[in-house]
């Protein structure tokens, strides 16, 4: 599922018109194709980070501690990043760049705690997310006990309660000063900034997640159909092209990508193959995170240090769209092969201490918990 969540990303910034992204000479078809994914880059965002907590806490143990977790969780962003920020500064940023102001803030991700455009969307653009991914991996370990904690008849009011806070943090942006205006967006940088960038309040969607799974765990959802919660993402990204541009971002999407997670654990837990676990799905998911590393770098430099911002005709557009797409994920396939996974390999997991050989010792049985997330692997 984490490709579901990446697509939209790579579709929504192709559609950008403001910085010459979008390939149709044809207005209509322009504005259409701008219309239809304006939102989506939203809620692919927001799906990440759903998942990212469900599939954590769904596997999380306490066995390890603090510092093997962050290290791995460490070793699953830097290495990717590193070289798509690089390939990003060679290409096209380094040369925009006027103070290490604008670039070094997001090389080691903290750029999204600042708010001013050119820092937190510095040099590699779908970075940001990853300073919100950083924070919720080093509170990860401090927040599941808590969680853990809750009692099982007050899940769904935390639930609700995070639902609630995406409102609360829509609203606040709206009353914050709204000028001056972003590129390209109808609202202020620091409406922009607080409403969308800024690590604290994306925290709801990635407890979320976590509050998700502990109420599959404890048997609290009903069963919910597909087709309810993929019309009900439907309803909402409608909603969310009508209301205040603030509120466009997370909370009438929120709720159904809650749904459609929940759906397709509980088709799994209950023995149904879904289309989510084909071979070619799993492969994609597996490159997903690749792919969302490389798109900007691969479309911005082809958009506008290749092409100059050329425009097509529909035909021509389209083809242009689809190969790209094509070329982003082989581009992410090459990254997950010789950066994630060797890194992953090589520095995820602490390296045994050398011992003196002493007398054998009857095996041990391996700890359920960490058998499950061997058997897993990377988790997000």
């Amino acid at each position: 599922m984490r490709f579901i969540a990446a697509a939209p990303v790579f579709f929504f910034h192709l559609s950008l018109t403001f910085i010459p992204m979008n390939p149709f000479r044809d207005q209509n078809w322009a504005e259409t194709y701008k219309t239809i994914f304006w939102k989506a880059g939203w809620v692919g965002v927001s799906f990440f980070f759903v998942l990212s907590g469900f599939l954590l806490m769904w596997r999380s143990s306490d066995s390890r501690g603090y510092l093997h977790f962050f290290r791995k969780r460490v070793v699953k962003l830097f290495p990717s990043h590193v070289v798509t920020w690089a390939l990003a500064m060679v290409l096209f940023a380094g040369a925009a760049a006027t103070s290490p102001w604008d670039y070094l803030p997001n090389l080691f991700l903290v750029n999204s705690w600042f708010p001013v455009h050119n820092i937190f969307l510095a040099v590699n653009v779908p970075s940001w997310s990853l300073c919100c991914e950083l924070m919720f991996y080093a509170l990860f370990p401090l927040i599941a006990p808590l969680v853990r904690r809750i009692p099982r008849e007050r899940l769904t009011l935390a639930l609700a309660g995070c639902v609630a806070w995406t409102f609360l943090i829509a609203a606040v942006a709206t009353v914050l000063p709204n000028s001056p205006h972003t590129d390209g967006m109808p609202i202020s940088t620091v409406q922009f900034w607080f409403g969308y960038n800024f690590p604290l309040p994306r925290l709801a969607e990635f407890l979320s997640g976590m509050l998700l799974a502990r109420v599959i765990a404890e048997g609290r959802l009903p069963v919910i159909r597909p087709a309810v919660a993929w019309g009900a993402l439907l309803v909402g990204y409608v909603v969310a092209e009508v209301v205040p541009f603030t509120f466009s971002f997370i909370p009438f999407t929120f709720v159904p990508l809650l749904l459609i997670v929940a759906s397709a654990v509980r088709r799994d837990l209950d023995g149904h193959r879904t289309w989510t676990a084909t071979r070619t799905m799993v492969w994609l998911g597996e490159v997903s995170f690749g792919f969302y590393m490389t798109q900007h770098v691969l479309m911005y430099t082809l958009r506008t240090k290749i092409q100059h911002g050329a425009h097509y005709a529909p035909l021509p557009a389209i083809a242009l769209i689809l190969g790209t797409f094509a070329a982003t994920i082989l581009a992410g396939w090459l990254l997950y092969r010789l950066v994630e996974l060797p890194t992953m390999k090589y520095w995820a997991t602490a390296r045994p201490k050398a011992v003196v050989p002493t007398e054998p010792a009857p095996a041990a049985p391996a700890v359920p918990a960490q058998r499950a997330e061997a058997e897993a692997g990377v988790s997000s």
